[in-house]
């Protein structure tokens, strides 16, 4: 049985109580990624990063320095999902862009990237995260679209085949 973490940056509190949620459903915990580091990773087989988008398509504070720690580790061998949160209607244009800073610098350390979302049934005008019609992971917006995120969590969580 894999070994999974579900690793968040949360200012507000919104990608945390995702995680939790994603967490629950994968029978993982969930860990700040304020605590995260090279044990994490090399005690973990999959990872499950989040992050808010903030400002102009922006990562969330604490994440910089875990995208640091990706950036330095060989993650050969790991899958990584990627989920993130955003508000659909006020940033349109950068639509949980962090989501695409993390997946990169993942993919980069040699993960092997999971759970690819189509952008059906979203609203939005554009999003660094897409990649061929699809999020490069979950797209959640707690902001506009609360009423999708249990479905949209499950959805994915079964997609992800863990």
């Amino acid at each position: 049985m894999s070994k999974i973490i579900v690793v968040y940056g949360s200012t507000t509190g919104t990608t945390e109580d995702v995680a939790g949620r994603i967490a629950g459903k994968i029978g993982a915990s969930a860990l700040p990624v304020s605590d995260f580091n090279a044990d994490v990773i090399a005690g973990n087989d999959v990872l499950v990063l989040g992050s808010s988008t903030w400002g102009c398509g922006e990562l969330q504070d604490d994440w910089y320095d875990g995208v640091e720690i990706i950036k330095s580790s060989n993650l050969t061998g790991k899958k990584v999902a990627v989920f993130g949160c955003g508000d659909s209607s006020s940033y349109s244009d950068t639509f949980c862009d962090a989501m695409s800073i993390i997946a990169k610098a993942a993919a980069d350390a040699g993960a092997e990237l999971v759970g690819k979302v189509s952008t059906d049934g979203y609203t939005f005008d554009s999003s660094a995260s897409v990649d061929g019609g699809q999020f490069v992971g979950l797209a959640i917006d707690e902001v506009n679209e609360s009423d999708k995120t249990d479905e949209r969590i499950a959805t994915w969580v079964a997609s992800l085949g863990l």
